[in-house]
């Protein structure tokens, strides 16, 4: 039996005829920059999350880069943001030539961790503090940071914050007893509709929630080179536009969205249930849930992520038994080469270095099987007695 990191296959399955009949319809209209099916996906979203508006953008990559841009982010600016992500959440500062700082993460949640922001802000002096512009939050493998935390920080030092949304679309978390959604906390809310997200395009594409009307008509300037009208351009922008095709599919996607969730958490659930009953407590740490279970979705598991101290050897012996995982992420910012210009060394950053050696992704997809996972865990479990 052999057991993918993440099939496509079974939610597109009973959608195919329908995204194949709505993606013809778009070409046939010759509408292919813009138009109708960009226009219907951002007050979907925005309905959605929760949002005033939302603007439609070519990627989630871009995403984040053009929120930057909003804020006119630049050289000589600092903006904070967690050491454990996928390389875009550090890589769009470098690219406005704006400084990244970063900061180490809580070891259960993988989130970045509010004491450690808020012991890195106190220990910069005036000047260095007032040259933080933003602040990027990452909500990874599908549950929210510590919002709650992190807006009374972020307030204190009256910073703006861009939520990474890209792995957490339709994520719950508790702000004051309020329950609000991923792209709804901060000033931006950025997602990612990469085929693997638990709501995934056929290509890239990407979307920005905001809670201020004014926000999305920069964005939406700055999405077309910053031009009002052809050739007549007020700011500095790019090319960001989501294609009307990803679009469509989009729209088709969202309706399930809440469902394809619910069968991520049932997979994760049994998979906590295996674990526990494996007695391979102490060998494996399983996902956990920090905020309310109560929550409809606290967490969408768009990755289910365990941690044990023999990681490369285990995903070794697994890919021999036919079961793929995955490696999220193996190297820290500060580790990365392209940064070795900011001065970070091992050390520094110890719970994100002890992660990118100790995490491994399981396959937790709509359409897994119980008797998949049972063979997944039991695979696991003989790694650990041989």
């Amino acid at each position: 039996m052999k057991i993918p990191l993440l099939d496509l296959q079974p939610p597109l399955k009973d959608l195919r005829d329908e995204i194949v009949e709505a993606v013809t319809r778009v070409i046939d209209s010759t509408r292919y920059i813009m138009g109708p099916e960009i226009d219907s996906l951002e007050k979907e979203i925005a309905e959605y999350c929760g949002t005033e508006d939302a603007v439609g953008v070519s990627s989630g990559t871009d995403a984040l880069l053009i929120s930057l841009m909003v804020l006119d982010i630049g050289p000589g600016d600092i903006v904070l943001t967690t050491n454990f992500s996928f390389f875009a959440t550090a890589g769009v500062i470098s690219r406005l030539n704006a400084t990244p700082v970063f900061v180490d993460i809580n070891p259960e949640t993988f989130n970045i961790d509010p004491k450690k922001l808020s012991v890195k802000l106190a220990e910069m002096d005036e000047e260095k503090r007032e040259r933080v512009k933003a602040l990027i939050p990452v909500h990874l493998f599908g549950q929210c940071a510590d919002m709650a935390e992190i807006l009374k920080i972020a307030e204190n030092y009256n910073i703006p914050i861009i939520e990474d949304c890209a792995q957490a679309i339709g994520a719950e978390c508790n702000i004051d007893g309020e329950i609000r959604c991923a792209g709804n906390i901060g000033d931006f809310g950025c997602f990612s509709f990469f085929p693997s997200k638990n709501l995934g395009g056929v290509g890239d594409g990407g979307i920005v929630t905001v809670k201020k009307s004014k926000l999305a008509e920069l964005l939406r300037l700055k999405r077309v080179h910053g031009a009002e009208r052809s050739y007549y351009h007020r700011v500095i922008g790019g090319n960001f536009r989501l294609d009307p095709i990803q679009a469509t599919v989009i729209r088709i996607k969202l309706p399930y969205l809440n469902e394809w969730h619910k069968q991520r958490q049932k997979n994760a659930k049994y998979y906590n249930k295996l674990f526990t009953e494996s007695g391979l407590n102490e060998k494996i740490k399983i996902p956990i849930i920090m905020h309310s279970k109560t929550m409809q979705n606290p967490h969408i598991f768009n990755q289910y992520v365990i941690r044990t101290k023999k990681r490369d050897e285990l995903q070794t012996f697994l890919d021999v038994q036919g079961i793929s995982s995955g490696v999220y992420y193996p190297i820290p910012f500060h580790m990365q080469e392209c940064f070795k210009f900011l001065g970070g060394k091992k050390g520094d950053f110890p719970v994100s270095e002890a992660a990118a050696n100790e995490v491994l992704a399981l396959p937790v997809y709509p359409g897994l099987t119980t008797d998949m996972q049972e063979r997944v865990v039991e695979k696991i479990k003989l790694f650990h007695l041989s």
